[in-house]
């Protein structure tokens, strides 16, 4: 039996959250920004994840999706480049160095770099394909329904990212010494693989 529009919503929400808030390669990213620069020289990077993810929801919702599915080769490139430049990432997060940190040689994303990321990262393929897939119905217009989808991603998107960015500037007062931040650090890129490796796992299954 279909489930009423607001039971389906309700439902999407529940689904955007729980995705919204576990580990993946945004949030792991985020931690890492607040700590080594700060909350307020990483909410570009915040602002970008947030408005960039539901912008392609939308898009791919709208008619992207049906690009690759008569193309799936070019859906398949994005997705090996995708988990490339995320292996690149974890490698630059572990090569970190702490006196870069103090003197503001290194920089975290910008607003349009995040935003961008967003069409190269895995999870965010799998979640956005995922609700489309799932949580649209053929007895309401479509057009609509992906609005509300996307509604839906931006307003957990950013409560949920900032909860990451903050917990990470928080660690700051707790990893006092370089010796303690390089630890985090490699930690840090190490969980960015092993979201790689999950993203890998699913791929594989699907």
């Amino acid at each position: 039996m279909q489930l009423p529009n607001i039971e389906l919503y309700l439902a999407l929400f529940l689904f955007a959250f729980s995705a919204a808030i576990t580990p993946g390669p945004n949030n792991i990213m985020l931690m890492s920004s607040g700590l080594n620069y700060g909350v307020r020289k990483s909410l570009p990077h915040l602002f970008g994840i947030c408005l960039g993810f539901p912008v392609m929801v939308s898009l791919i919702g709208i008619g992207l999706g049906s690009v690759f599915e008569r193309f799936p080769i070019t859906h398949s490139i994005i997705q090996i480049l995708g988990i490339l430049y995320l292996l690149y990432l974890s490698w630059i997060i572990a090569m970190t160095k702490t006196h870069d940190i103090s003197t503001h040689k290194s920089k975290p994303f910008s607003f349009w770099q995040a935003a961008l990321f967003q069409w190269i990262n895995p999870k965010g393929w799998i979640i956005a394909t995922g609700a489309i897939a799932t949580y649209t119905t053929l007895n309401t217009n479509i057009y609509q329904q992906i609005g509300i989808i996307s509604l839906i991603f931006l307003i957990t998107a950013f409560p949920s990212a900032a909860t990451w960015l903050f917990f990470g500037a928080n660690l700051k007062r707790f990893l006092q010494s370089p010796q303690h931040q390089k630890i985090f650090n490699i930690s840090m890129a190490l969980l960015l693989v092993g979201s790689i490796i999950l993203v890998l796992m699913h791929l594989i299954k699907t």
